[in-house]
């Protein structure tokens, strides 16, 4: 983990409206040093392994309705559609922020399968794109983004 990528990853996050707070994440999460509460996310630096995984919990965030990200903690609940969509958000904000895609798509994550994913967004793949229009959340151009948070009662 590198200190700024964390960094720019936690004010992009703040800045796209989801809430996110430095503190002690004791309790055994998804992803090591990441807790859901209360529609934020909790980061805990010194257990967090990966910053991109921030960015992955965020986009979970992002593609709830607003009722049910209000009320999101412990594990985030979510459909495959969902999951593809914090998939596909979580590319659009690396791409945003600036920053390499294997940050997010790192080798440990996505049960082995994070390599897949980065040959298809660089081939111009639109994995969860149509959810995150369905949503308003992007429009033809991915990966640019409209919002970057569901601000619709639709869900992916």
């Amino acid at each position: 983990m590198t200190e700024s990528d964390a960094d720019a990853i936690a004010r992009f996050v703040r800045e796209a409206g989801i809430p996110i707070v430095e503190g002690p994440v004791a309790e055994a999460t998804v992803l090591p040093g990441i807790a859901v509460r209360d529609g934020g996310l909790i980061v805990d630096r010194a257990r967090l392994r990966y910053p991109g995984d921030l960015l992955h919990e965020a986009g979970h965030l992002a593609v709830m309705t607003p009722a049910a990200r209000a009320r999101a903690s412990g594990s985030v609940p979510g459909s495959a559609g969902a999951e593809m969509a914090a998939i596909a958000w979580s590319y659009a904000a690396c791409v945003k922020i600036g920053l390499d895609p294997r940050v997010v798509f790192h080798e440990h994550g996505y049960r082995g399968g994070s390599a897949a994913l980065l040959a298809a967004f660089a081939s111009g793949a639109t994995i969860g794109v149509p959810l995150l229009r369905w949503i308003g959340l992007a429009g033809d151009d991915f990966p640019a983004m409209l919002r970057w948070t569901n601000a619709t009662g639709n869900e992916p």
